[in-house]
């Protein structure tokens, strides 16, 4: 059984809570106050984190219930990542200057002219920027039923094979839960049932307590939202756009790639050393990827990382940790196409006891990562 159940995949002419947006839609727009818009297209900022249309409104006394006042007839509206859009179909000229529009969607909660499109429509009807419910899994062709491939040591690759191109994504959990555990969350780790916070992890009372608060608040103080800050930890393994897993024996290393964030990289040394830092500075100076030494146990490949910061998140959802964080991480590549990853969070600052989540990820095969840079559109 499934342990997360994305309630947010409701397919409107635009995704009323996309599945793949950078921030969850809560966060920055008021559901409780929508906006009916008529306005002409002044631009397209075709950019991450998220496409922007921006318009000049022609109806001057737009529906933005429950008040219909506006200072401007500028207005900007929000879209999901030009990936997910490009994905969908969609392309920077879909729309051109001059084009009028119909808008539906939440205004933003401070009370700017920014609003979140759940439906777009040209004058003629027809609907822009559709999404199907299942962007993220339409990257996945047809499963592919062999074993995992191997090195000639007979260790299975956790890349692709010579020759080959894939990466890693489609996270069957978006969020870290304990194992045994079946709570319903969205796509960003929202709880749909605040009162299943405690039911987690096995949290102390002041863990809980900012959990739930984040929680709140709709992970609107995430800091990989506000300042780009890496998805270090677990993290890294339940963004949208993938990961790849470098394995580079003669280096004695294994190099973590990841397209979302700001296509951060992260060291994992195979050689035996400790994790006690890399080279460059970096010897006993908390990080946001930690110190990491990794080794194989069978066809485990289990890493060890301590050294965290606490200026990140290490998961969606907002689960709290300290500089006390030591994961112990396992990648099983179980068959061709899909790979096992557990995770033991033992961090007595944060947590009561020692506790594991597992999940899995779906090999994309013959693509590239897309490229992906949060602060690309950022002032």
């Amino acid at each position: 059984m499934k342990q997360i159940v994305a309630y947010g995949f409701a397919c409107l002419a635009l995704l009323a809570y996309p599945a793949l947006a950078h921030h969850p839609v809560q966060a920055k727009f008021d559901t409780a106050q929508q906006a009916s818009l008529i306005g002409r297209v002044t631009k397209v900022d075709w950019a991450n984190p998220h496409a922007h249309v921006f318009i000049t409104l022609t109806n001057t006394s737009p529906n933005t219930s429950p008040t219909n006042t506006s200072r401007t007839p500028k207005w900007a509206i929000e879209l999901p990542s030009p990936i997910e859009l490009e994905w969908g179909g969609w392309r920077p000229d879909t729309l051109a200057v001059g084009d009028t529009i119909t808008v539906e969607g939440p205004r933003a909660r401070d009370g700017s002219e920014q609003v979140w499109a759940e439906r777009i429509n040209k004058a003629d009807g027809s609907a822009v920027f559709t999404l199907p419910g299942d962007i993220l899994e339409s990257q996945l062709g047809a499963k592919v039923d062999a074993p995992a491939p191997r090195w000639p040591d007979g260790h299975p690759r956790l890349g692709p094979e010579p020759g080959q191109s894939g990466y890693w994504s489609v996270p069957s959990l978006r969020s870290l839960v304990e194992n045994g555990v079946n709570v319903a969350m969205d796509e960003h780790g929202i709880l749909a049932n605040i009162e299943d916070a405690k039911k987690i992890a096995p949290f102390q009372d002041w863990a809980r307590d900012l959990y739930v608060y984040r929680q709140r608040k709709f992970l609107s103080e995430d800091p990989l939202f506000l300042y780009c800050i890496p998805p270090g930890g677990p993290r890294m393994f339940q963004v949208p756009y993938g990961v790849q897993l470098l394995e580079q024996p003669r280096n004695q290393r294994v190099t973590v790639l990841m397209s979302s964030g700001n296509s951060n990289w992260r060291l994992i040394p195979t050689d035996g050393r400790e994790p006690i830092g890399q080279v460059a500075g970096n010897d006993n100076n908390p990080l946001f990827f930690g110190h990491s030494t990794g080794r194989w146990e069978g066809d485990s490949f289990t890493v060890d990382s301590t050294g965290f910061n606490e200026s990140f998140w290490f998961s969606n959802g907002g689960l709290p940790h300290t500089r006390q964080l030591h994961l112990t991480e396992r990648f099983t590549r179980k068959d061709w196409s899909t790979l096992e990853y557990s995770v033991t969070i033992d961090d007595p600052g944060a947590y009561t006891r020692p506790w594991t989540s597992t999940s899995t990820l779906q090999w994309i095969a013959n693509q590239e990562m897309p490229d992906y840079f949060c602060q690309d559109n950022r002032p």
